[in-house]
């Protein structure tokens, strides 16, 4: 759970705001078979898994090279879906059958280390460069990467949320932190059914 900061630092409060959303994408993986996690249940893929290996790039990308921090070493290896590598439309949104679940989570885990490393060791209003953006608008700082960032795993730990309770109807932000009302199956039927009745009465 997300607390005040009363010596309000702007940048711990942003890294708190980043580790929970962090916290609530991987959390609606848990329990879940290796086809639940992967399988799309919007028409154009939607996944889980496929939202943590984008969003593993994200941080690699933007706390790693805008920075010279580069995550990949030298000489190694990125993933064939890296963003310098030219690969397919949409192959950073979903996991190919020899990619596990443990790899992709455990390239998550590490980005955090390595974003966490950047985020401590530079100031807020540390300038970088985003390699993958139009020249004229490369340059930015720590603070705006931080909320960008920020932006981009909320909005697909809401994704996450909406993806999970179609398959299974878990629902929730965090383990222990509920953010429904806590209502019965039976409850949340007569709630859908009157939303639905209301929706239909209003198109006419």
């Amino acid at each position: 759970m997300i607390e005040a900061n009363p010596k309000g630092n702007p940048k711990a409060d942003l890294l708190r705001y980043l580790r929970e959303a962090r916290d609530a994408l991987v959390w609606k993986l848990d329990g879940l078979s290796e086809y639940d996690a992967r399988r799309p249940l919007t028409p154009t893929g939607t996944n889980l898994l496929g939202l943590v290996k984008h969003v593993a790039g994200v941080e690699l990308g933007y706390f790693g090279d805008t920075f010279g921090r580069p995550f990949f070493k030298e000489g190694e290896e990125p993933p064939s879906w890296w963003y310098t590598r030219d690969p397919e439309p949409n192959a950073d949104m979903w996991a190919t059958p020899d990619e596990s679940r443990e790899r992709i989570l455990g390239l998550y885990r590490r980005a955090w280390e390595h974003s966490d490393g950047t985020i401590a060791a530079l100031p807020l209003d540390a300038v970088g460069h985003v390699p993958w953006w139009p020249e004229d608008r490369r340059e930015v700082t720590l603070h705006h990467v931080l909320v960008r960032v920020i932006s981009d795993t909320q909005r697909h730990a809401g994704h996450a949320d909406i993806v999970r309770e179609l398959v299974d109807g878990s629902a929730g932000l965090l383990p222990g932190k509920g953010d429904l009302a806590e209502q019965d199956r039976t409850w949340w039927e007569g709630h859908r059914g009157r939303l639905e009745r209301a929706a239909r009465e209003a198109g006419g």
